[in-house]
C-alpha cells in the first residue's frame, strides 16, 4: 500500500510540474498557501521552511482558533523550487497544503 501512496504522491508532483511550467515563465511570484493545527511550533516549522528567502508571510487564525492559515509569496527561480517546498513543509503534522 504505501508503494501505490508513493507513486500517486510521484505523480501528483510530475503533473503539478507540467501544469506549473506550462503556466508561469520563470522565474515567477508564486502564493504558496498551507492551514496547520494552530501552535506556535508549526507555524515556526513552516516560517522556516521559507526563512532568508525573501518571503512575505501572512498568518490568520481561524474564527475558533483551532487552525492557522499561512499565506507566502515568494519569487521563485523554476517549478521544482515549488515541488522542492511542498515536499519539504508536507512532513509537518497536520498540514494542508492548498
Amino acid at each position: 500500500m504505501d508503494e501505490d501512496k508513493e507513486r500517486e504522491t510521484a505523480e501528483f508532483y510530475e503533473r503539478l510540474k507540467v501544469e506549473l511550467d506550462n503556466s508561469n515563465s520563470w522565474p515567477a511570484e508564486y502564493l504558496f498557501k498551507f492551514i496547520v493545527p494552530t501552535s506556535d511550533e508549526n507555524i515556526k516549522k513552516v516560517e522556516e521552511a521559507f526563512n532568508c528567502m525573501g518571503a512575505v508571510i501572512k498568518t490568520t487564525k481561524s474564527r475558533t482558533g483551532k487552525f492557522t492559515s499561512i499565506s507566502i509569496d515568494l519569487e521563485v527561480k523554476d517549478s521544482q523550487e515549488i515541488i522542492d517546498k511542498y515536499q519539504e513543509v508536507s512532513t509537518i503534522k497536520g498540514i494542508v497544503s492548498l
